[in-house]
């Protein structure tokens, strides 16, 4: 079993390298179907993966100058009310209906990261890693409409967060490109600093609020193996046309959303 970590742990570890999010969301499904965790303690375990896999993943893009520190931290701050409501919401729903709900969150992130790349509606700069932001939002300055956007963005990340046991990156590089005005490279690291962040206030709350079974050879196996493939995805990133990266990853997301509901659903039958 921890030898099939290890794949697992550096295919999701590519993801958040190179993506600054996503391969969080397959964590949960590669724990409970492929590892044989319970759903809620496949939660927990992914939090403390994510977590410190995204501060590893975190420094090559800080070395770059691709992450906004300040802009990151006061994101994640922002969701810590999110992912306490998060926690507490998921330990009242049954582990099928958990799992059910996660690939149906699977199949919209897909859906959102195709229509980013296949004609969406985002400005140029997602697309163009070599545009500076239009906009720069200033910590604690005053623009309304736009401050409220981003409160709103990063209560949903941060609830999204506690309740899945995901990172949110999947929705953190589109919100910071629109609420912030970052350019696609720069999204994708600061992206990584607010996944640390969000896994770290959402796993307090799991160890305040209850109590999880956790397999830490395990888990110490995954995290390893996703440092190493985040170190790779962040290579990647400066490279590869995220074009391509952006719809592989969407294509597997359905692949494995359809398996995760099959599943959940055989179960509630």
């Amino acid at each position: 079993m921890l030898l099939l970590a290890i794949p697992l742990g550096v295919l999701i570890g590519l993801s958040l390298g190179a993506l600054g999010g996503g391969g969080s969301i397959l964590t949960v499904p590669a724990l409970v179907y492929v590892l044989g965790q319970d759903p809620r303690d496949a939660t927990t375990s992914s939090l403390i993966i994510v977590g410190i896999t995204s501060l590893i993943a975190l420094v090559p893009h800080a070395r770059a100058g691709r992450v906004r520190f300040a802009q990151g931290l006061l994101f994640g701050a922002l969701g810590t009310a999110g992912s306490f409501a998060g926690t507490a919401l998921s330990r009242s729903v049954a582990p099928s209906t958990l799992l059910l709900s996660f690939a149906a969150l699977m199949l919209l992130v897909a859906a959102l990261m195709l229509r980013r790349v296949l004609g969406s509606r985002l400005p140029a700069e997602v697309l163009d890693p070599t545009e500076e932001p239009m906009i720069t939002l200033r910590p604690f300055a005053c623009a309304c409409p736009r401050v409220a956007k981003v409160v709103v963005t990063a209560t949903l990340v941060g609830l999204l967060t506690g309740f899945f046991g995901v990172g949110g990156g999947f929705a953190l590089v589109p919100a910071l490109v629109l609420a912030l005005g970052f350019p696609m490279p720069t999204a994708v690291g600061t992206s990584l600093l607010v996944i640390a962040v969000n896994s770290a206030t959402a796993l307090v709350a799991r160890v305040t609020h209850g109590s999880s079974t956790l397999d830490w050879r395990l888990i110490a196996t995954f995290t390893v193996a996703a440092i190493v493939g985040s170190l790779v995805g962040g290579r990647i990133a400066s490279r590869a046309n995220p074009r391509h990266l952006t719809v592989a990853f969407a294509v597997l997301l359905v692949g494995v959303a359809l398996y995760t509901a099959a599943r959940s659903l055989s179960l509630v039958g």
